[in-house]
């Protein structure tokens, strides 16, 4: 019997020295939750949860490749670039007019991208083509010189070229 006594203080004074392994170290992948307004977003260490968040969630289509960005400002680090044309899903609008994004089909947020930069996937094609509008072709302006040639100004430059 005290070997038995013996043998199970050994067992428990054996365990109570034994620590929990550590948490693995926090790194940029890291997937972590926030709660705002009382929305939980899922996202990577390296994004910075938004002060303000207002849910969208809706399909935008990317105009250009702009930069996603892991806070809602240009003083964040570039996580990487949208595809133009690409279909994002917006999770919410955030401060100073930002647009928390998603992958297409995905709930994690990846960044922050400026309101301009993305449309509604509906407005798309009709954003388009008002912009190709509004490029409107200079008109050269020319005049003769001499009576047998002619100057054209540069729209460019505001340059003049004697012909």
């Amino acid at each position: 019997m005290n070997m038995r006594m013996v043998l199970a203080l050994l067992f428990v004074f054996g365990v109570s020295a034994c620590k929990a392994p550590p948490k693995p170290a926090m790194t940029d992948d890291t997937i972590v939750t926030s709660e705002v307004n009382g929305v939980t977003l899922t996202h990577r260490h390296a994004v910075s949860a938004p002060k303000e968040f207002q849910p969208v969630k809706q399909d935008y289509r990317a105009l250009y490749p702009a930069s996603v960005m892991s806070t809602p400002d240009y003083s964040g680090k570039v996580i990487r670039q949208l595809q133009a044309g690409k279909t994002y899903v917006v999770l919410g609008q955030v401060e100073h007019f930002w647009m928390a994004i998603a992958d297409e089909g995905q709930e994690e947020l990846i960044g922050y991208v400026p309101m301009r930069a993305v449309v509604k996937s509906e407005l798309y094609e009709k954003t388009l083509r008002e912009d190709r509008r509004k490029v409107q072709r200079k008109k050269q302006t020319c005049v003769t010189v001499d009576g047998s040639g002619k100057a054209c100004k540069n729209a460019n430059s505001g340059t003049w070229i004697i012909d």
